[in-house]
């Protein structure tokens, strides 16, 4: 009898240990969601760390306090140059907002002592990216915010039915040189190589064979 109980403890004990490890096995493996799936890790949204660069085309907004002679909202000319009252003509294309408002500070000290400018974009005109080929509504975008390939491409209306999901391309002018961005538009809508959905600069061309 005595060796019987200590067969039947022995076993309990070794469906205890067995039990216990199931559940730790269980606990470390991913939830899983209502469609059977596991979970994936959260992608950490896409962002840019460069501010917002003036282009011809823009229109600005340039104002110092209390002086309505020197309140303009000059347009950037194709050459990306501007004109402003006692400064004359500069350039203002490639130069973020805190620059050009530094340098029209720093020229206007010599009239104007204790200035207290006010520089602003008051529209956006030069963010343009072109989408071409199978697309539902092909030509030239012109931004108010950053956006990806996915969301231009939404923009200009799809792909349509007979579009080569797989070899979109991107051609990004790089100073003389042009860089080609592949993306694949099946595999980005089903999370996979989310790091080809970039940010699109302007003068992009987004290519749909």
């Amino acid at each position: 009898m005595k060796i019987r109980k200590c067969a039947v403890f022995i076993t309990l004990g070794i469906i205890s240990l067995f039990l216990l490890a199931a559940g730790s096995l269980r606990a470390a493996e991913p939830q899983k969601t209502s469609a059977g799936t596991a979970e994936k890790t959260a992608v950490t949204p896409l962002k840019s760390d460069r501010d917002y660069l003036i282009g011809p085309g823009d229109v600005l907004e340039i104002a110092v306090w209390k002086d309505e002679a020197l309140t303009k909202s000059p347009v950037v000319r194709p050459d990306g140059k501007i004109s402003f009252p006692l400064i004359g003509e500069l350039m203002a294309e490639g130069k973020t907002i805190s620059q050009l408002k530094k340098e029209i500070e720093g020229s206007l000290s010599r009239y104007v002592p204790d200035v207290d400018l006010h520089v602003n974009v008051q529209q956006v005109n030069s963010m343009i990216v072109y989408v071409i080929g199978k697309v539902n509504n092909p030509g030239r975008l012109i931004l108010n915010s950053q956006v990806n390939v996915l969301q231009v491409l939404a923009t200009a209306g799809g792909l349509n039915p007979f579009a080569k999901r797989g070899d979109i391309k991107v051609f990004r002018q790089e100073g003389s040189k042009t860089r080609i961005i592949d993306f694949d538009y099946d595999d980005v809508v089903e999370g996979k190589h989310l790091e080809q959905n970039i940010l699109l600069l302007r003068g992009d061309v987004v290519v749909v064979p």
